[in-house]
């Protein structure tokens, strides 16, 4: 889903809503153990379909942490979207805790220069509208949310996510026997962490091959963020996490700032078998445009995801 900004570029909207930004939503509604991984702040119902979310953005995540001292992690928009589906979904569409959500992408752009960090941590206003709502009965089982993201009033980027909620029942004969999958393969070695971004091989999620371009996904069940609690498969933030680590890594940009990405999840990245990374860089740009690069995620012979990375180097 290519993301098309609902507001003009050039506006400068300014929705005073403090109350949006008081304090964190029960760690419950996003999904998420770890009261510290809770982004979402507060919601508020413009029309029937329509919404605002606030998020806050630290200055300082122990995962999504800062980028060339400068920036705040991109991802957190990518987090913030995720979090404000499930918002939504169980605070005014009445989704009853326990449903699954299943994702089949999620995208987002954003400017350098919404991204700057300043002296204290950023409140951002997402501005949501939801599209192509399917209903069940008085709940509903899949919608797709178009999102405006705004810092102090300014539109600093957009994005999307399409996604299906279904009861806890029908996901488990959805996945049968792997309804239970846990994590079982030995972790690989891993890439130098300076060459991907960071600092500690615990947070490198690409594995060593001996193909150019080419790595295996690599994660560690006991990682407090990218494994924040117990899942079936490998989680689509880890997939994009690797999509940006594999275009940092064949751009020579460690520092380098993941202002879009476009991912679509064909398949689960299941935990039994090698996923393989694949990264492509696009023509170069021009001068001052970021640099694309084209990942794919295969496994079992046929292609789990895809994402499409723009870095700024």
């Amino acid at each position: 889903m290519r993301v098309s900004p609902l507001l003009d570029q050039t506006d400068s909207v300014s929705f005073d809503a403090p109350e949006l930004f008081l304090q964190s939503v029960p760690r419950t509604i996003v999904h998420r153990a770890a009261v510290s991984e809770v982004l979402a702040t507060g919601l508020q119902r413009v029309s029937d379909d329509h919404f605002r979310v606030g998020v806050q953005w630290p200055r300082s995540h122990s995962y999504y942490g800062r980028v060339a001292g400068r920036w705040h992690d991109p991802m957190l928009l990518a987090e913030s979207i995720r979090q404000a589906l499930l918002v939504i979904a169980h605070q005014a569409y009445e989704v009853p805790m326990g449903h699954k959500f299943l994702s089949s992408s999620l995208d987002y752009r954003i400017e350098a220069q919404g991204a700057l960090l300043t002296e204290r941590p950023a409140h951002i206003l997402l501005d949501i509208r939801c599209h192509n709502i399917k209903r069940r009965g008085r709940t509903i089982g899949a919608m797709d949310l178009q999102v405006d993201c705004l810092r102090d009033g300014e539109l600093v980027g957009s994005g999307a996510i399409s996604a299906q909620c279904v009861p806890e029942a029908a996901y488990r004969r959805l996945r049968g026997e792997r309804a239970d999958n846990e994590p079982g393969l030995p972790v690989p070695d891993a890439v130098i962490p300076g060459l991907v971004g960071r600092t500690s091989a615990f947070d490198v999620v690409l594995g060593v091959t001996k193909v150019d371009r080419v790595w295996t996904l690599r994660y560690d069940s006991d990682h407090p963020v990218l494994f924040d609690h117990p899942v079936d498969h490998v989680p689509g933030m880890v997939v994009m996490e690797a999509a940006r680590q594999s275009a940092l890594a064949v751009l020579g940009a460690p520092d380098g700032l993941m202002v879009a990405c476009d991912s679509a999840y064909r398949k689960y990245v299941e935990f039994d078998s090698a996923c393989l990374v694949t990264a492509t860089p696009r023509p170069a740009p021009g001068a001052a445009g970021p640099h694309a690069v084209a990942v794919s995620f295969n496994q079992g012979g046929a292609t789990a995801a895809t994402c499409e990375v723009q870095i700024l180097v």
